[in-house]
């Protein structure tokens, strides 16, 4: 049933409050409204596009990362709270694939993932010592990817960080990052 205006707004501020990171796209399908009455309603409500929140969120949070430069991360890094989790956005476009299926080539997953691993500990140092991975389903042009990754299991110069990828809900890697930190 489709909501009125004001309470579709009220709505879309409390749902992009929860969820900063969903796509105009996604709110229209959820408020079953074009993508542009979205829009509309959104630049009423002075809320930036996708883009803009994302950079507001990672800006507030890039600044703790130790291992490696920003700019060495696979993806937009969105969410980093140092040995514990950390969250990326990498979207699939035409450089990432291969030309003929239109398939992510797997190096990019694996680079977000294990760039993600990377940031999340807190050490000036931390190299992947080992990773088991594992592909559940090819990734195409034009999907979202995002990363989580989560410490589950710190020792004194080791670290394990699970890394699982998804497009949607769906899961389509993960991988077991033994790292090593000094």
């Amino acid at each position: 049933m489709k909501k009125n205006k004001k309470e579709r707004q009220s709505l879309l501020v409390e749902t992009i409050k929860e969820t900063p990171f969903i796509t105009d796209e996604e709110l229209a399908e959820k408020f079953q409204v074009s993508v542009q009455t979205i829009r509309l309603d959104r630049l009423e409500l002075s809320i930036p596009e996708l883009r803009e929140r994302i950079k507001t969120v990672a800006q507030t949070r890039l600044d703790d990362v130790r291992a490696l430069t920003i700019e060495e991360v696979i993806g937009e890094m969105i969410d980093l709270q140092l040995d514990e989790s950390a969250i990326s956005i990498l979207d699939i476009k035409r450089e990432h694939v291969f030309s003929r299926t239109n398939i992510a080539r797997g190096h990019h997953l694996f680079a977000q993932a294990n760039s993600l691993a990377v940031a999340i500990i807190d050490d000036e140092l931390a190299l992947t010592a080992s990773a088991e991975i594992r592909f559940v389903r090819q990734v195409k042009a034009g999907e979202r990817v995002v990363a989580k990754a989560k410490v589950t299991k710190r020792g004194s110069d080791r670290t394990v960080v699970d890394v699982t990828s998804f497009v949607d809900k769906e899961t389509v890697f993960s991988g077991k990052f033994l790292m090593y930190r000094s």
